[in-house]
């Protein structure tokens, strides 16, 4: 039985799409024991994951470096046939590096990946997908087939949920962690209010997220707003995503989840651009941006704190009229 480690330990979003090759893996060695590494705080997002034999958790906020050393130690206990690194960073090319196992696959681009058996070239090319990018360290064992991200939602997330989907009703992730890729509090405001009054909205997202969703409710007149930010986990997040009319996202992890699911989204791109990579797999995905020629946009490949020309324009002139008529796309 080959054991095999996939590493990623990155944002949320980036795990949830490195389960494509879990999910490939599953596809072509259905008798492999297959491991997961990522950062404390995301291993909700595999609770329950059919294809995963254990999750390896490494905590970055505290003792970092004496936790990186702690986790290759499990790392090179388990004997791994195959370890392979999604990332370009040296911590992750530390780990994949020294572990010991017969096959350490990861990026080029990775400042140790001279210490790997097999380097593939990352090459960041306009209108491919992550998902494609990432399989391509897997295709030589693999194939080249497109496969999407999945995630498992169990019967007791569904449970969790089912409070809140007795009426049609749509979801809303306004948060993010840049600035220039969350679509302004104001304009968030302005599509609620318009949005038609048979359809229950729920504003999503972390602890984190729950002070901007509360902020928002506050300044909206439509009654049938409810912030349940903070309240649900990932995968009854995801959940709840399913069952939706519509989801509308920023450029940040809920777009994942949609395409993870398949759910409906509405993909919300303000400094970014779906060439990048990262845009939305569901069957029924609508990507919403300025149509506005910016020469400034985009301004960076993941957003920045503030818009460096003070004006926002990518954001701030994406027509509210658009996000409502998505909804009967």
């Amino acid at each position: 039985m080959q054991k095999i480690l996939v590493i990623q330990t990155a944002f949320t979003g980036d795990v949830v799409l490195a389960t494509a090759v879990v999910e490939k893996l599953h596809q072509f060695y259905p008798e492999a024991e297959i491991d997961f590494v990522l950062r404390k705080g995301n291993e909700g997002l595999l609770n329950g994951h059919p294809f995963l034999k254990k999750v390896l958790i490494w905590n970055k906020k505290e003792n970092k470096f004496r936790n990186l050393f702690d986790l290759l130690k499990i790392i090179r206990r388990k004997k791994y046939d195959k370890v392979i690194n999604l990332q370009r960073f040296a911590s992750t090319g530390f780990l994949t590096g020294f572990s010991q196992a017969k096959e350490r696959i990861g990026f080029d681009k990775n400042p140790l990946s001279f210490l790997f058996t097999k380097k593939i070239p990352h090459l960041f090319k306009e209108g491919v997908h992550e998902v494609e990018r990432n399989n391509k360290l897997i295709e030589y064992f693999t194939d080249g087939a497109f496969n999407k991200p999945k995630l498992y939602p169990t019967q007791k997330d569904a449970d969790k949920i089912s409070q809140y989907t007795h009426e049609h009703y749509v979801c809303m992730m306004p948060a993010s962690v840049w600035f220039t890729k969350q679509y302004p509090e104001e304009k968030w405001v302005e599509l609620i209010d318009h949005f038609p009054s048979e359809y229950h909205i729920y504003l999503l997202g972390g602890n984190d997220d729950a002070i901007l969703c509360e902020r928002i409710k506050e300044k909206t007149k439509n009654e049938k707003v409810k912030v349940v930010a903070g309240k649900l986990n990932f995968l009854s997040s995801a959940a709840l995503m399913k069952g939706a009319k519509m989801n509308y996202s920023n450029d940040s992890a809920p777009l994942h989840f949609a395409s993870a699911t398949g759910s409906p989204i509405t993909a919300i791109f303000c400094s970014t651009v779906p060439e990048f990579g990262f845009y939305p797999l569901s069957e029924k995905s609508i990507i919403m941006q300025s149509t506005l020629s910016l020469s400034c946009k985009p301004c960076t490949l993941h957003g920045q704190k503030a818009c460096p020309l003070g004006h926002f324009k990518c954001a701030v002139t994406i027509e509210t009229k658009k996000l409502l008529e998505s909804l009967n796309a």
